[in-house]
């Protein structure tokens, strides 16, 4: 009888726009209910149901999920899906990781809201032969799934990227909602950006004003 011990890993996909405190306490929680020896944070580089103009580049986001798991060796990155770029889809990512790490067996971690979307997850009948799914119980979510779902306790974060989004938006630091190193990196590119934007629009100004200049010249 062989006594090679299979390795569990959790994987815990989504767009991390940004990475945020419930992210990382859902990835641990499982990790220590489920006696996983790892959770691998996979950002997806473009999924199917989120439009393409509502996220960042995948290399900002790789660079936060990096800063924010930095100092916890029980998170790694798993880029897969930023490499391949393109659409994202689990169950392709799935067939080349369970082939690439034949001794291990994946828990692939996902909201209690998407538990009744799993019948339209694409090749789900296949999917579900790679991984086990897990969720978070959550009130007035149901439980129920045609498909075998693990269904762990955690306590209940009403965060969302969306929300750190607008909160940014309005001109609110999201303190205390991510590490601290993920908002320094936010308040960077920010300024970046701001930069980039001010040159180009001064550039674009003195252009305009010496097309002016040059056109009201009497000839």
């Amino acid at each position: 009888m062989s006594n090679n011990k299979r390795n569990k890993i959790g994987i815990l996909g989504g767009n991390f726009n940004p990475i945020h405190f419930a992210h990382l306490m859902l990835a641990d929680q499982a990790r220590q209910s489920l006696h996983l020896d790892k959770v691998w944070l996979m950002p997806e580089y473009l999924p199917p149901h989120i439009d393409e103009k509502a996220t960042i580049e995948a290399d900002h986001r790789v660079k936060m999920l990096a800063l924010a798991i930095q100092d916890n060796p029980s998170f790694q990155l798993e880029l897969g899906e930023i490499e391949r770029e393109g659409k994202s889809y689990t169950f392709e990512t799935m067939k080349i990781l369970t082939k690439k790490y034949p001794d291990t067996d994946f828990y692939f971690i996902i909201g209690s809201d998407m538990v009744e979307y799993l019948p339209k997850w694409y090749k789900i009948d296949e999917l579900i032969q790679m991984v086990h799914f897990v969720a978070f119980k959550r009130e007035n979510k149901a439980t129920k799934s045609p498909y075998p779902v693990i269904w762990i306790e955690a306590p209940v974060f009403p965060l969302s990227s969306t929300g750190i989004r607008e909160m940014i938006k309005n001109g609110n630091e999201p303190n205390y909602l991510l590490p601290k190193e993920v908002l320094d990196y936010i308040k960077k590119i920010s300024f970046i950006f701001k930069l980039i934007f001010f040159i180009l629009r001064a550039s674009f100004q003195l252009e305009v004003q010496g097309t002016q200049d040059h056109s009201s010249v009497k000839k």
